[in-house]
């Protein structure tokens, strides 16, 4: 039913209002992931919604400058930006604030950023995010770490068929390098292979007059896509050493992974060049079935830390949320994990026994509402039903002896008496063979 007094109330494009039952499913989803974070050993950080935008610029690329909301302080007249990502405010307060301790760093964060978009785009520009850095080791087996950890959280958010693509952008800038060609050809060149568009990556290199050994070189990057097989053909065109060093870091990356029991799930892309200007090494995204953009995506970023006057090598990786929630919005768990268990609906006219069964279900761990509202059975059944929740519990009805509660199973009306004990004993696992 429409409200006819209710005030016209539009949201700025790009946010949304979450509901309780869409709240729940993403608390689900954020407290899985932290769970497996958490296991590993990883520390919750929280930063701040506000930045000097000159302080977190330190620690943006152009791409994220410009989609970053800045607005003007009234007390001291210096720029304020809303952070369009996390891990720039994790390398501030490490450098800044953290610089004493022993490394590594094992942190993880979970929050909200904001990032402009093109208004017919119809993307979101709130971003729910929660990640992990790993700050201070430069080794494949934390590169690894990060892999076998999604791989983790997907597993037990219960995705199969999902699939992890492991690239290695020093092998491309190894190529470049060498290529001798213009920074102008360099920059055609990776729109084209971004979009692994092969026939426009040979109509560039032979406008350009590359010669035909560079040619071979950088038309096979689009197609560098596969199994393991892709690591050999790369090496068969990689004449130089940054291309070579890169190949034998992503290949003990991978034979880490297999110890962990998940390459399974990687594809190897020599030709993904997605954050070229923030990582420097190993990068990686998650894809599930069903969803066209990744779910998870990171990797090596070892300059990061230096612009705030602290060097370390690092790698990290978040999760987009909503992504995740999208991809999960028929799964039964997700459902389940929206609802309620007990609705204390008294049909007394004394009090005290419905607050202290409710005190008492809720020290056991279920969840317990009291219905206040006075109202008959049949509305407050309606109202449980609504709200998603699982049992209406009645006290005081004619159906009980006095020392029983009548139990009503919300989805199908199924009930039966049961003495408080029995109750507080086995909770939702009452069996209602009728």
């Amino acid at each position: 039913m429409t409200n006819p007094a209710c005030i016209e109330a539009p949201l700025p494009k790009g946010v949304s209002d979450f509901l309780p039952e869409t709240a729940d499913k993403i608390t689900f989803i954020a407290d899985s992931i932290h769970r497996v974070f958490e296991l590993w050993g990883f520390r919750r950080m929280i930063t701040p919604l506000l930045e000097f935008e000159d302080v977190l610029a330190l620690g943006m690329g152009d791409e994220l400058r410009s989609k970053t909301f800045r607005f003007d302080d009234r007390q001291t007249g210096r720029l304020l930006a809303i952070p369009p990502d996390i891990t720039p405010q994790v390398a501030r307060i490490v450098a800044t604030r953290m610089h004493s301790l022993p490394l590594p760093h094992r942190i993880y964060y979970s929050g909200r950023v904001l990032r402009q978009a093109q208004m017919q785009s119809g993307r979101s520009r709130e971003i729910f995010q929660s990640g992990v850095e790993l700050i201070g080791l430069n080794s494949p087996e934390a590169d690894a770490e990060m892999v076998a950890m999604a791989v983790e959280v997907l597993k037990n958010l219960g995705f199969t068929g999902f699939k992890i693509d492991l690239g290695q952008v020093d092998f491309y800038r190894g190529i470049m390098d060498a290529s001798g060609l213009s920074r102008d050809v360099q920059r055609q060149l990776q729109e084209a292979i971004s979009k692994k568009e092969v026939t426009a990556v040979r109509s560039i290199l032979e406008a350009a007059g590359a010669p035909e050994q560079v040619r071979e070189e950088i038309a096979l990057l689009p197609r560098l896509y596969g199994g393991r097989e892709v690591l050999k053909e790369a090496a068969r065109i990689a004449g130089n050493e940054r291309s070579r060093r890169a190949l034998e870091n992503i290949t003990q990356v991978v034979e880490i992974l297999d110890i962990y029991g998940v390459a399974d799930h990687l594809t190897i892309d020599l030709g993904e060049i997605r954050g070229l200007d923030y990582h420097t090494g190993i990068t990686f995204e998650g894809f599930v079935p069903g969803i066209g953009e990744a779910v998870c995506s990171g990797g090596r970023y070892d300059d990061l830390t230096a612009k705030y006057g602290y060097p370390a090598h690092a790698t990290g990786f978040a999760f987009n949320i909503l992504a995740l929630l999208a991809s999960m919005a028929k799964r039964p768990e997700v459902e389940a994990s929206s609802s309620r268990d007990f609705l204390v609906f008294n049909k007394k006219d004394e009090r005290r026994e419905a607050l202290e069964v409710a005190q008492k279900l809720r020290s056991l761990g279920f969840t317990c509402a009291r219905d206040i509202i006075k109202r008959d059975f049949e509305s407050s059944l309606e109202y449980a039903k609504k709200m998603d929740i699982r049992m209406l519990l009645v006290i005081g009805a004619e159906e009980c002896a006095a020392d029983q509660l009548y139990l009503v199973r919300v989805a199908d009306r199924r009930a039966i008496a049961v003495s408080k004990q029995e109750l507080f004993d086995k909770g939702l696992d009452l069996k209602f063979d009728l």
